[in-house]
């Protein structure tokens, strides 16, 4: 048998190459089974690795490369990376799940255009093991046949048997599950998704039955259709006759020896890097506009785990044979070694003693790259350039398979078996694992609003629920942060438009006054949204004796007088006049029914000279339109309704200190500028514990809080607020240009659930932003800060950001408004001339119109 197979070898065709394609008996959940053996397929989560510390990826990679040498030791194991496009149609489907208020049908239309525009792939990982064989290809083709001649043929599988394999396969997963790559069985819809993809027909999957099995003429309709192979690609055919797709198998002959990890040695996951140039365009498809666009091979690798007593005795003979080569050299009158053959012998040696120490062992794989196009020929062949350009410059050697493509697509197919044997890598679990074929870029939520896109190494779709922290019991504040104008402010209002259609009660503080375009916005797609004004109007709206009650009462004694503080005029301060503030306090809630509007008349009417001066002065600053709020005497105006909406609260003459501004020389109307923010807060607070908001998802929105971070009064109030919010079930938005003071409210960071970094360009800054996304803070990641902000050509980029998500994962990411008319109702400067000067779409004239 051995001669056989090396004369066939010799001849260029070892292995199965003749065997008939599988003969798919069985689908079911994570099962997948021939005529001649069964496999278990998984799906695998994408790691995030962008942005990843390099002692985390170390770790991880340590985790996968023993994953493989403990759990798949010895297994017949086939990965795929396959892509799909994204159906952006299936949003439409979720809407009705998602968004329950407004014109929330034309809300998602404009969104589902923009994907559509967009054309984003989907990246799929799945890895099938063999777990059992149940008959050689000859036995299978001789009991078909004879059954097919008595009329008795049958491609059902017995009950026990799949209870078998369905027991195999989920033990295998269970193991599987630990790892890096968190594998779950594949649904069956996937597996048959999977086979029926290659013929690149437009069908409609079949459903499995009662069983969840899909079998017999629901599993022979996806087999349907014919291939044509060429030298260099195979034809699909499809039901007309006409060409599909054009698709060619490309093999990886050779690696470099080292490969160096991130960098080229990441030859798996650099697949979604890889682009060309169209040299066509399409009646209806490709955007003239667009010069690059992504080629999406799909890998398919067969490989199996030596097991390291194996592992080690190829090994150490191929040891052997460079020794014996190097001993023969030197008996010769030459008496040289070739240096080849010498540094086999070492490296062998070294291989051996590092397997015999540590959990290492050697992978045999096959590497295929699918390669696609429904297109034309040439567009096949312009992608087959990008790729073997691509990977020459990693040092890697990719070639078309000549004569052999339907040998080797047949190969790819899931349930098949190795039938070109010649072109295999004898490597580490640790090389293989360095490929990370689960590394990319993953971020956001499973569910909810798609609020933009993902700009990393994978592309994808990113969402975000801003009330989904509420709902799972989870931290319920989202903080934005960075420095301004880079696309904040929009990008938090396009969130708070998805919250008000899920229905939510939506109230934002606007203390900088660019968000009346919220209201807008939202009156423009049938929202119950509204801008309302503070003033003198609403004089005690905003007590905090009125707002703070119940178990919160206790704590107003503080507040009040804090607050009051910091509206009183410095030079009274200087002179201790807090002293009689507080005891004002003392002796107003004593009494029963306080007020802050007491608390002063109880100031003017003392004897004390300090405490009836700072009366005065505090009793003229309650007349004012940005003191009546907070300090008058209640008109009986009520502010904001308690009703599901948005509600854009803004503060005419507003004057808020900058991060950096010393608080001894903020000026009067600064002072009451941060007091008012301060009732603010607590007021919508109040509004969200009222008991007629009860069952409804609430959010408070609040911008600019360096204001309040920079005083040890508006910190503590801050933390106290996010704590409430999470009791009350109310998300917190918040938005900052100061991440340097932020990191030090521990018990503010602990209620964040998300964070958006966007550009920040002081190294302090920039370190306190990377503590916070849970970067590793150093060099790397301050110039990774400073760049997330510009394109290419270093012109402003606004709504790029890095995300981090409630599983602190982090990745770069492009908040997207889907129209210019939205983004022009959302413009955040005063005059609009060019509704493209401040859009956030990575391209300003593709906005979905």
């Amino acid at each position: 048998m051995k001669l056989v197979k090396a004369v066939g070898r010799f001849l260029g065709v070892a292995g199965d190459r003749s065997a008939p394609p599988p003969q798919y008996v069985a689908l079911a959940d994570g099962l997948l089974v021939t005529e001649t053996h069964a496999e278990a397929w998984y799906v695998l989560s994408s790691s995030n690795t962008d942005l990843m510390s390099e002692a985390a990826r170390d770790a991880e990679h340590d985790q996968a490369a023993s994953a493989l040498a403990r759990i798949l030791a010895g297994q017949e194991c086939h990965l795929r990376v396959l892509w799909s496009p994204l159906n952006a149609e299936d949003y439409r489907h979720e809407a009705h799940g998602l968004f329950s208020s407004g014109a929330f049908e034309e809300w998602v239309d404009q969104r589902v255009i923009r994907l559509e525009s967009l054309a984003l792939s989907t990246r799929h990982l799945l890895l099938g093991v063999r777990i059992q064989d149940r008959a050689s290809h000859a036995e299978a083709r001789g009991r078909s046949g004879l059954q097919n001649a008595l009329g008795l043929g049958s491609a059902s599988v017995p009950q026990r048997e799949l209870a078998r394999l369905d027991a195999l396969a989920r033990r295998l997963g269970r193991r599987l599950e630990t790892t890096p790559w968190k594998a779950q069985p594949a649904p069956v819809e996937m597996l048959a998704w999977m086979i029926a993809r290659e013929q690149h027909r437009a069908m409609t999957l079949p459903t499995p039955d009662s069983a969840g099995v899909i079998s017999g003429a629901k599993l022979a309709q996806l087999t349907r259709g014919r291939v044509v192979p060429y030298p260099d690609h195979v034809r699909v055919i499809d039901a007309h006759g006409e060409v599909a797709a054009w698709t060619s198998v490309l093999t990886m002959d050779g690696f470099p020896e080292e490969m160096h990890s991130p960098g080229p040695g990441e030859w798996l996951r650099v697949i979604s890097e890889i682009t060309y140039v169209p040299e066509e365009v399409d009646e209806d498809g490709v955007d003239p506009d667009v010069h690059e666009l992504p080629v999406n091979p799909e890998p398919s690798l067969r490989f199996k785990v030596l097991h390291r007593r194996d592992a080690l005795k190829d090994v150490n003979e191929l040891r052997k044979l460079a020794k014996e080569q190097r001993q023969s050299a030197a008996k010769h009158s030459a008496g040289e070694t070739a240096q080849e053959i010498e540094e086999t012998e070492t490296t062998m040696e070294d291989l051996a003693r590092d397997m015999k120490r540590e959990d290492v062992t050697l992978v045999e794989d096959h590497p295929r790259l699918v390669v696609s196009s429904d297109v034309s020929l040439d567009d096949l062949r312009s992608k087959i350039d990008a790729v073997i350009t691509y990977y020459g410059g990693l040092g890697i050697e990719v070639s078309v398979a000549t004569e052999e493509q339907k040998e080797l697509w047949l190969e790819t197919l899931p349930g098949d078996k190795l039938r070109v044997p010649d072109l295999s890598h004898i490597r580490t679990v640790s090389a293989l694992a360095g490929s990370w074929f689960w590394g990319g870029a993953s971020v956001g939520d499973d569910t909810g609003p798609v609020i933009g896109y993902l700009t990393g190494s994978t592309p994808g779709v990113v969402r975000n629920d801003l009330t989904g922290g509420s709902a799972r019991g989870d931290a319920t504040t989202t903080a934005f942060i960075g420095r301004s104008g880079r696309g904040k402010t929009t990008a938090m209002m396009m969130s708070l438009l998805d919250a008000a259609f899920r229905g939510s009660f939506v109230l934002a503080l606007d203390f900088k006054g660019d968000m009346g375009g919220l209201a807008a916005a939202g009156q423009r797609f049938g929202l119950n949204a509204h801008l309302v004004e503070t003033g003198s109007q609403y004089a005690g709206v905003a007590d905090l004796f009125a707002l703070l009650t119940g178990e919160s009462a206790e704590r107003a004694k503080t507040e009040v007088p804090a607050q009051l503080g910091i509206a009183l005029p410095q030079h009274l301060r200087m002179r201790g006049a807090e002293t009689p503030i507080q005891s004002a306090v003392n002796q107003i809630v004593a009494a029963g029914n306080p007020a802050t509007w007491k608390v002063i008349e109880h100031l003017r009417a003392s004897t004390d000279d300090l405490a009836r001066e700072a009366g005065d002065a505090l009793h003229e600053l309650a007349q004012t339109d940005l003191g009546a709020p907070f300090m008058g005497k209640p008109s009986g105006a009520a502010l904001i309704a308690a009703e599901p909406g948005i509600w854009v609260v803004q503060i005419p003459g507003i004057t808020l200190p900058g991060p950096d501004d010393d608080r001894d020389d903020w000026s009067v109307h600064q002072r009451l500028s941060v007091a008012l923010v301060h009732s603010m807060l607590a007021f919508g607070i109040s509004m969200a514990g009222r008991k007629d908001l009860r069952g409804l998802r609430k959010v408070i929105a609040v911008p600019e809080v360096h204001v309040l971070t920079a005083t040890r009064e508006g910190a503590s109030f801050l933390q106290y607020i996010a704590r409430v919010g999470r009791a009350l079930q109310t998300a917190l938005v918040i938005d900052t240009q100061d991440p340097e003071s932020l990191v030090k409210l521990v018990g503010l960071v602990e209620q964040i659930t998300t964070m958006f970094g966007f550009q920040l360009t002081t190294e302090a800054q920039q370190d306190a932003l990377a503590a916070l996304l849970d970067l590793p803070v150093g060099p790397h990641t301050r110039k990774f800060i400073q760049q997330v902000g510009v394109d290419v050509t270093q012109e402003i980029r606004h709504g790029h950001c890095i995300m981090r998500d409630r599983r602190f994962s982090s990745a770069t990411v492009q908040f997207d408004v889907p129209s210019a008319e939205l983004l022009k109702l959302l413009s955040t400067t005063p005059v609009v001339d060019d509704p493209a000067g401040t859009d956030l779409t990575k391209k300003p004239l593709e906005v979905g119109v």
